[in-house]
């Protein structure tokens, strides 16, 4: 059994309805039995919330993403499907970010996690200068850095000053990223985005997972039943599923 722990499958942006029924069905034939929607804003976060609801299997997070700092959780609800605060985080990539919003966004986010006792996706790019002291201020949070894209030094900051997993996805099968040990490892597809090889430059989709399982374990030197059954356990772990 393998798990995408983070999608955007219920963006009707990105996909029908009717094309995330069949995805569905493709993911379940590739041996995809979990995903997790992720929220990027609250109106979203709704929407991942009505698919993870009518769908076995499906879970979702609420988030505020930090593209999206002029926007207030004033509909964070709970219920039986939500099983993290995400993705939430810091993104300094594009001109014009402002930085002390999105502190102070993520600081909120951080809080909220905290006051539910959940786990949180982070989404942090070019921005771990300033992710190390905040989320030091949170010491009970727990998560998992979300398509990692940094370097050896701070892969080795996470792994050593704190206890976050860290989440490998296609991106991984076409680049140099470093790798992080199997037991703090998430796989995700971040669908639609980053498809893996070989389906670089198509529409990705949760099934896709297996294939980030398979060149993992290539990398790793490991039978991909073993990704399978240490990443699916640690998604349970995280994320109570």
């Amino acid at each position: 059994m393998l798990v995408d722990s983070h999608c955007h499958l219920h963006d009707r942006e990105f996909f029908t309805a009717e094309e995330a029924e069949e995805i569905l069905v493709r993911a379940h034939k590739a041996g995809v039995d979990k995903i997790i929607c992720i929220g990027t804003d609250p109106e979203d976060s709704l929407a991942a919330s009505e698919f993870a609801n009518s769908h076995e299997g499906v879970y979702w997070t609420y988030g505020i993403h930090p593209s999206e700092v002029e926007k207030n959780c004033d509909k964070f609800k709970r219920d039986n499907k939500l099983v993290a605060i995400g993705e939430v985080g810091l993104d300094y990539h594009y001109e014009g970010y402002d930085r002390g919003a999105q502190i102070r966004l993520f600081e909120e986010m951080l809080q909220l996690a905290v006051d539910n006792d959940l786990p949180v996706s982070f989404h942090i790019r070019e921005a771990f200068d300033d992710f190390f002291p905040v989320v030091g201020n949170f010491p009970k949070v727990r998560g998992v850095v979300h398509s990692f894209t940094d370097s050896k030094k701070v892969l080795r900051r996470i792994l050593s000053e704190t206890e976050f997993y860290v989440g490998v996805n296609g991106l991984a099968t076409y680049s140099t990223l470093p790798t992080p040990p199997l037991e703090r490892t998430l796989l995700e597809t971040d669908a639609p985005f980053l498809a893996p090889v070989p389906y670089r430059g198509e529409t990705n989709e949760p099934g896709y997972v297996a294939e980030v399982a398979k060149w993992l374990a290539g990398k790793l030197e490991v039978p991909v039943t073993e990704v399978a059954q240490i990443t699916t356990r640690n998604v349970g772990d995280l994320f109570d599923i």
